[in-house]
């Protein structure tokens, strides 16, 4: 079978910041893989350009062995996608927004209730998105990222804003979610990627430094702690 995902000699620059740099990997149902780097290592570019909003310089995406540029509709009807900031509606209630979502995804009305039950917002079900905690709209989103149940998610610091208790619970949700998905999340918190991911790719200056599970990072690494193989990884110099 397949990759879910194929990324093959990606790069993307702005201006004279090589931001991607000739990146390759794949990824497979099943895995749940922490994309870690300093700030400017490339992270959110390559989401970017996975999701289909950013179009690279050179090199190839597929979804499903599907090429992104040659047909991003069928592609990115296999994401579901948080990206950074999570932009949403912002004159919106939360479940109109939801349900408009839908609407366009072509997704029963009925899933919008079940999802809101799920990120455990139906308590803002009828506030104005605006009005809402960064943690709530941060579930809004991952919520969004949810509609139409995609087997692949991007997921760009899926727990940024939210307090102990609800970063917990979304961890427990993303865990059961990773049986028959494929799940990328980029994140700065290395207890999270040791918590639940499968397979770790550390990128730093927009080149993938180490790749494969906890244990594998560390032997190429030569270190028996994540933080240490972390910095040492990622010492050089970045740009924003």
């Amino acid at each position: 079978m397949s990759s879910t995902i194929e990324i093959t000699n990606l790069s993307k620059s702005f201006g004279p910041i090589k931001a991607v740099n000739n990146l390759s990997f794949n990824a497979e149902l099943g895995e749940v893989i922490a994309l870690l780097g300093p700030n400017g290592a490339g992270k959110s570019t390559l989401m970017n350009m996975m999701s289909g909003f950013l179009s690279p310089d050179c090199g190839q995406i597929k979804i499903f062995s599907t090429d992104i540029a040659l047909n991003p509709i069928a592609c990115k009807k296999q994401l579901g996608f948080l990206p950074e900031g999570s932009p949403l509606y912002y004159d919106m209630p939360v479940h109109s927004f939801l349900s408009y979502m839908a609407e366009l995804k072509s997704v029963n009305s009925t899933e919008v209730q079940e999802l809101m039950k799920l990120t455990k917002i139906t308590d803002v079900a009828n506030q104005r998105i605006e009005t809402l905690s960064k943690g709530y709209k941060r579930r809004v989103g991952f919520a969004l990222s949810l509609l139409g149940n995609p087997p692949i998610l991007l997921l760009d610091e899926p727990t940024d804003g939210l307090d102990p208790n609800q970063k917990s619970y979304m961890l427990g949700l993303i865990a059961d979610m990773s049986k028959d998905k494929t799940i990328l999340i980029s994140t700065h918190l290395l207890d999270e990627a040791k918590e639940i991911a499968n397979r770790v790719l550390i990128m730093n200056n927009g080149i993938i430094m180490a790749d494969g599970s906890l244990n594998s990072v560390l032997r190429q690494a030569g270190t028996i702690s994540l933080e240490k193989a972390f910095t040492k990884l990622t010492r050089s110099s970045n740009h924003d």
